[in-house]
């Protein structure tokens, strides 16, 4: 695994500490979101369908940070939209820093090489590019051609000036194991520092809606994915970014209940209710949205938008729950590798779960009411179109 060591020690011993002082909900990763715009429009994104005077707005760099602290989780990493139209983004990432965070920023890479200068290699930042695959699957994906090449030239760029470079892919229903395994292969003799990947999840305000994955076909393509490890052109064990456990839950050999609240999430809107891939309220500070959060009602096995979720915002923090609890479960796979094969662990009952409720709209209205009776001005969006 390639979640760097220093990395690995801070985060068990704050997982630790949380449970010396008796907490049963805290936060592991913040996720936060500085502004929706993006220069992409990526057919399974639901975060960039918003009205213009959404997309227009912008996290300050002091609400940001001010974020940062009142979470108070040991990472934070940097989503959106597209993070680098944020032209403050430097400013963040050097706030994050300063308070000892590890700060990651996603990035679709296409301003990268332009804006990499603003930052600094430091073993506290990483970048994290978007890749769905190869060159074909990643600008299907993105909806846009020559997204590859730019991305893998960023890369290269960021670690000769000596960036921890990571990548993050999501997978849909037309992800085919050997195509998935010899991607993987690719990126490693690129020289990526890890890979993150998770399943998509079904955003109801995605442009397609026909290629998200159930519960049972991911597990099926991670087995397919993980078996093919070191037997393509790649004869080594590909880096992930992530724990092994939650790599065995993909593939099928764990039973994780949903923790949301391990990664909280952060946007234009407040404090998401409940979770990075649900915005179903919005709470005015981080103690409000851990203390009146229904908790027990999302989740899945708990709601019907939930029944397909296995991405990494929902259960990481459980997997590195585990992994704490039971270390040399977390080894074993690290000696072994994850299995692929034999019966599968049960999955969770959805016998129970109360059916979906649509209310995406109303915090929408609501916010452009209010902006249009604040007359706010438009902030410049230039960089959008390069």
């Amino acid at each position: 695994m390639s979640v760097p060591l220093n990395q690995a020690l801070r985060v068990g011993a704050y997982v630790v500490k949380q449970h010396l002082l008796g907490r049963k909900r805290y936060p592991l990763v913040l996720m936060l979101e500085p502004l929706f715009r993006c220069n992409l429009a990526c057919a399974g994104c639901g975060k960039i369908d918003y009205p213009p005077e959404i997309l227009n707005q912008r996290l300050s760099v002091a609400e940001c940070l001010e974020a940062v602290d009142e979470c108070d989780a040991p990472v934070v990493v940097i989503a959106g939209g597209e993070p680098l139209l944020h032209k403050e983004i430097d400013q963040v990432v050097e706030g994050a820093i300063a308070r000892k965070k590890f700060v990651i920023v996603c990035t679709n890479a296409l301003l990268l090489e332009k804006k990499m200068h603003l930052f600094k290699p430091s073993k506290w930042f990483s970048w994290s590019v978007h890749l769905d695959g190869g060159r074909m699957e990643h600008d299907i994906s993105v909806c846009q051609e020559g997204v590859y090449d730019r991305a893998v030239a960023a890369i290269a760029e960021s670690k000769r000036r000596g960036f921890r470079t990571i990548i993050n892919t999501t997978l849909f229903n037309t992800a085919e194991p050997e195509k998935v395994a010899a991607f993987f292969d690719d990126v490693m003799a690129l020289g990526v520092d890890g890979i993150s990947v998770s399943p998509g999840y079904a955003y109801e305000r995605a442009p397609d809606q026909q290629h998200f994955l159930n519960r049972s076909k991911t597990k099926e393509l991670f087995r397919g994915i993980f078996s093919r490890q070191g037997k393509g052109s790649w004869k080594g064990r590909w880096a992930f970014n992530q724990s092994s456990m939650f790599l065995d839950f993909l593939a099928g050999n764990q039973t994780f209940h949903c923790t949301p609240w391990g990664n909280p999430t952060r946007t234009y809107f407040g404090w998401q209710r409940p979770c990075y891939l649900l915005g179903e309220g919005y709470a005015k500070t981080f103690k409000e949205l851990m203390e009146t959060t229904d908790w027990d009602r999302y989740g899945t096995g708990n709601y019907e938008k939930c029944a397909d979720c296995m991405v990494h915002s929902g259960y990481e923090a459980s997997a590195v729950l585990e992994t704490v609890r039971k270390p040399w479960k977390a080894a074993a796979h690290m000696m072994l590798g994850i299995r692929t094969d034999g019966p599968m662990a049960p999955d969770v009952s959805l016998e129970k779960q109360r059916p979906a409720e649509y209310v995406f709209s109303r915090h929408v209205e609501t916010a452009v009411q209010r902006i249009r009776a604040e007359n706010k001005p438009v902030e410049d969006v230039a960089d959008a179109a390069d």
